[in-house]
């Protein structure tokens, strides 16, 4: 059974018994109030995990949950007795931005049977259906979980910048309208305003309806078309690497090459007084 990596409510509950996990990768952006461990204890899908981003992510580095090394996320899944053959479902509470994130992470490290469940639990709600009704859950393995890393889903700020002079390059930026034209002060502190010289502007919020759901494939296929993500190979960016996997799952729902995100993103960038910046 070949599932997009994107999956609706009807595809969750025909999932075979058995061969998948769940996962709650709920995370808040700056400035949401919550708490994501005390929503999953009150409602989770069946014997589902945390998957918390912070956690999983280079401790050594200064900034947000930057992606961890290999071994790092090998222990991580090996912890939860899952394998890389195993089916992974990854959920928000609400909406999907923790879960594209996890996704974009598996996917890194060469997890290919990973999916993102659209709109998160909200969606079950909505339909009327209850987390018991769902599959059951796959049952933890002893084995170690093997990672397949895809550094080509990965990009770095050197890699940022040479895509600064390159036509055949597209940066998307996630981050709000006004973040993006250094109208509002940024989250963090010390922080610069402004964008990339050349990067385009694409709030994640654009890509997904009121209700929290992506948008239809063709939709997307026009929407990322016309900034040029058709012609161009994609860098995906935001505040903190959060928000662009948003961005690398719109293109993947359009059809289109999932691209690269720039893991550190504007946390890095716009506090590196060297790198180019602008408001216009």
């Amino acid at each position: 059974m070949t599932l997009p990596p994107l999956i609706d409510v009807s595809t969750l509950m025909a999932l075979p018994e058995g061969q998948y996990r769940y996962l709650d990768a709920s995370i808040l952006l700056p400035g949401q109030e919550g708490n994501p461990d005390a929503a999953f204890h009150e409602l989770a899908l069946p014997d589902a995990n945390r998957f918390r981003i912070d956690e999983i992510s280079e401790a050594a580095d200064t900034l947000p949950h930057m992606v961890p090394g290999a071994a790092v996320f090998a222990g991580f899944m090996t912890q939860l007795g899952i394998e890389r053959e195993t089916g992974l479902v990854f959920y928000d509470q609400k909406g999907s931005v923790g879960a594209c994130r996890a996704h974009w992470m598996a996917s890194l490290f060469g997890h290919e049977r990973a999916h993102v469940l659209d709109g998160g639990l909200a969606a079950l709600t909505e339909a009327g259906v209850l987390p018991d009704a769902l599959p059951k859950a796959a049952s933890p393995s002893d084995r170690p979980y093997l990672t397949r890393p895809v550094y080509a889903l990965l990009a770095g700020k050197g890699d940022v910048l040479a895509a600064l002079d390159d036509p055949a390059a597209l940066i998307l930026d996630a981050r709000s309208a006004a973040r993006f034209h250094a109208k509002v002060p940024e989250p963090r502190p010390n922080m610069r305003g402004g964008h990339m010289p050349g990067a385009a502007n694409l709030p994640f919020t654009a890509v997904l309806d009121e209700g929290g759901h992506f948008l239809a494939s063709q939709t997307l296929f026009d929407l990322l078309g016309g900034l040029g993500a058709r012609e161009r190979r994609v860098i995906a960016s935001c505040g903190s690497g959060l928000t662009a996997a948003t961005l690398t799952m719109a293109l993947r729902v359009a059809g289109l090459p999932a691209g690269q995100l720039y893991d550190g993103s504007w946390a890095e960038w716009g506090s590196d007084p060297t790198t180019p910046v602008t408001a216009s």
